[in-house]
């Protein structure tokens, strides 16, 4: 969040109209970790440093590889649906 605070609040803005959306927390997560690194090259929050932006995107790609049961049972259709709870 130091290093690219805009680029983390972007992506916290797509991680929440993709859970409305779809309803699924690990979708919504998929999404918006690997729009980061993106969204941190477009907004120029990197430093200039091409080895930051690296690392952003290399931290990304563990972020999902972590996802792979949650991408499992997405494709197989058992992953379980986000529901909020209302009084």
């Amino acid at each position: 969040m130091i290093i690219a605070p805009k680029a983390v609040l972007l992506a916290a803005g797509v991680f929440l109209i993709v859970l409305l959306i779809f309803r699924y927390v690990s979708v919504a997560s998929i999404m918006a970790v690997m729009l980061f690194p993106s969204l941190a090259w477009q907004m120029h929050e990197y430093g200039g440093a091409p080895m930051a932006l690296l690392c952003m995107g290399f931290a990304s790609l563990s972020i999902i590889a972590r996802h792979q049961q949650n991408i499992r049972r997405l494709l197989a259709g058992t992953e379980t649906r986000f529901r909020s709870r209302r009084a």
